[in-house]
């Protein structure tokens, strides 16, 4: 073994030798310097990763809202007024809302329309109207799909005559009443992602042709030889809010009309939320993993110190117990 690694006494004291090359009391409080240091830098650089933590690799992160309490403003219809008759069709029914609901507005207990409450707290959904009676209700709904509390009930007569036919083509009022039905909220929806409209035909006669206005400058028009269900499937290149306008003709001239609103949101930016997060979540993040990763190292080197001085207790109580070396 190398004589700088055994103890060794003076030939003629045989008392031991002092250390030549390190000093416990020194190493002591290297060590002890350098682990306050590395638990500060640890500490404060977890503190900031922990402000906004990133999910690791092959991890999924969920963000949620926590629902609050529904609507508790009803809307109201302002224009027509109840007990209205009309002699035309379609007809604009608007009103009041809370600001940036959801309105949607139901015809005979059918749903009708939806628009988006602007932030004036105003509304204009254009409805077709029935022969006869339509009693129209308008309900609003918040981010979270929650129902408020419905309007009063406004009644609207339609009373058609040969005028109000001069806008259908060869209207038949003996035919069968038409109606267009589709789900009433479409939310959720991000660009370049297709977006499937259930459309239903309720009465006429077929066969039907029904043209979709999309409200970014495209429709669709289909054909169809019956009144079952089918789905129009679009894609909006831009998030937004659109007015998704749907006209159906039967055979026998009969015009139905709807109109629904599609939110479409918007398309999250990866590198951009990335880029900011990296801000103060990557960077600190990296920096806690960097100062963690040194703490076995460290304890290694105090493993070693402590080990290197234990046993050159051992040894000298050995050399002692022997007679071969004196202790001071």
């Amino acid at each position: 073994m190398a004589t700088w690694l055994t103890l060794s006494p003076h030939k003629h004291t045989l008392r031991r030798r002092p250390h030549e090359h390190t000093s416990y009391a020194a190493l002591a409080a290297l060590l002890f310097v350098v682990g306050a240091a590395l638990s500060f830098y640890t500490v404060h650089a977890a503190s900031l990763s922990w402000t906004r933590p990133l999910p690791a690799s092959g991890s999924i992160g969920i963000t949620g809202t926590v629902p609050g309490k529904p609507p508790t403003t009803a809307a109201t219809i302002t224009s027509p007024t109840d007990g209205q008759h009309s002699t035309t069709t379609p007809l604009a029914v608007s009103g009041t809302c809370p600001a940036n609901t959801l309105v949607e507005l139901f015809r005979d207990n059918i749903f009708a329309g939806s628009t988006v409450c602007d932030s004036n707290g105003k509304y204009s959904v254009t409805v077709d109207l029935l022969s006869g009676k339509n009693s129209f209700v308008a309900r609003v709904y918040d981010a979270l799909n929650q129902a408020g509390p419905d309007s009063s009930t406004v009644t609207v007569y339609f009373d058609f005559t040969t005028q109000a036919a001069t806008n259908v083509t060869s209207f038949d009022a003996g035919a069968a009443p038409m109606v267009l039905v589709t789900d009433a909220v479409y939310r959720g929806v991000f660009p370049q992602q297709t977006m499937t409209m259930p459309i239903s035909i309720l009465g006429g006669t077929p066969p039907y042709a029904v043209n979709v206005l999309w409200g970014d400058t495209k429709n669709n028009l289909q054909s169809l030889a019956d009144n079952q269900t089918f789905n129009m499937p679009h894609t909006y290149d831009k998030p937004g809010i659109y007015q998704v306008a749907l006209q159906a003709t039967d055979s026998k001239g009969r015009v139905a009309f709807l109109t629904v609103a599609a939110i479409v949101n918007g398309q999250p930016d990866t590198t951009a939320s990335t880029a900011g997060a990296a801000g103060t979540g990557s960077s600190s993040n990296s920096t806690a993993t960097q100062l963690l990763a040194l703490w076995p190292l460290y304890t290694a080197s105090v493993a070693m110190v402590v080990s290197f001085w234990l046993g050159e207790k051992r040894e000298i109580r050995s050399l002692s117990s022997h007679g071969q070396i004196l202790t001071p």
